[in-house]
């Protein structure tokens, strides 16, 4: 058997890979609380669509993508098939799309938070294998331990279910700061319990394998990456906060009620108002009462 390395460059892939998908599930679960507070159905679909990608993109697929880049074989390389490697991306989106439109629309309850985490959490193992399954190693074969392949299955799904959980009870500021460390733990867990599952036993086959180094992928995938979260982090500071738009109601409906009690303004006499109030007065003060009163002009007490 050929040694793995998992921690080529120390614990920084580790640290990286880590806070990368706590960014990715707090800008999920951020999504997912937005979604929860609109009413209309095209905005709701929007939030959720965007927490998926969040979720999916950046907290699973991301971390699994920079994790990957500690891992390294003795005495040979390790190469990567883009298409598969894309096709790992799609699925994690895909699959956590699947359960957070499954509990995000209609009612939520108990049976579509355990459903849709056993959906997902197969899913997300699966995204983890078929991004296993893009390894090419030279002079090499991979092989897995059977025990800890169905452990990284089972924490997916028990991090999914969790994950599906919050999306629908997370609320408040504090609460999704700290949900979204407890999320990444459990996606991290999962990535590296199935990391170590995999073993390279070497063979003897001369010759090349078909691939790219995992660096050569690592421009592409950041620039992508980072369009994507630069527009989820737009997307999220930009739209106002429950708390923000009721304070803004509250301020227009005190602002109508300023309106309405207000008493309205007193008009502007005219010259014309002015000459007959005069005219009742200098009539009053002549002694004709009468004459003023039958005018209608204003007498003055």
């Amino acid at each position: 058997m050929a040694h793995v390395h998992h921690f080529t460059y120390g614990l920084i892939t580790l640290v990286l890979a880590y806070s990368v998908s706590v960014l990715g599930c707090l800008l999920g679960l951020i999504c997912t609380a937005r979604a929860r507070e609109t009413v209309r159905l095209s905005w709701r679909v929007r939030w959720l669509a965007l927490g998926a990608v969040s979720i999916g993109g950046t907290g699973i697929w991301l971390m699994h993508f920079l994790a990957m880049l500690g891992f390294t074989v003795s005495n040979t390389f390790v190469f990567y098939d883009p298409a598969l490697t894309a096709l790992s991306a799609l699925m994690a989106v895909g699959i956590v799309s699947v359960g957070i439109f499954l509990v995000g629309l209609g009612r939520p309850s108990l049976v579509k938070v355990l459903a849709g985490g056993v959906m997902t959490g197969l899913g997300v193992a699966g995204m983890h294998f078929t991004g296993m399954a893009a390894m090419r190693v030279l002079d090499g074969a991979v092989e897995y331990d059977p025990v800890l392949v169905v452990s990284s299955v089972a924490i997916a799904i028990v991090a999914s279910t969790v994950a599906l959980w919050f999306t629908i009870v997370i609320k408040s500021r504090p609460a999704l700061a700290a949900a979204s460390p407890i999320m990444a733990i459990a996606v991290t867990g999962m990535h590296y319990t199935g990391m170590f599952a995999a073993s390279v036993r070497e063979v003897s086959v001369n010759g090349r394998v078909e691939g790219v180094d995992v660096t050569t992928l690592l421009i592409p995938s950041a620039v992508i990456v980072g369009t994507v979260l630069i527009a989820l982090l737009y997307a999220t500071l930009s739209a106002p906060a429950a708390e923000e738009r009721a304070a803004q109601a509250l301020t227009v409906r005190l602002l109508q009620e300023c309106d309405e009690q207000m008493p309205p303004p007193m008009a502007r006499p005219t010259r014309a108002t002015m000459r007959t109030q005069l005219r009742g007065h200098l009539t009053l003060r002549d002694g004709d009462p009468s004459e003023s009163t039958a005018s209608g002009a204003f007498v003055p007490r």
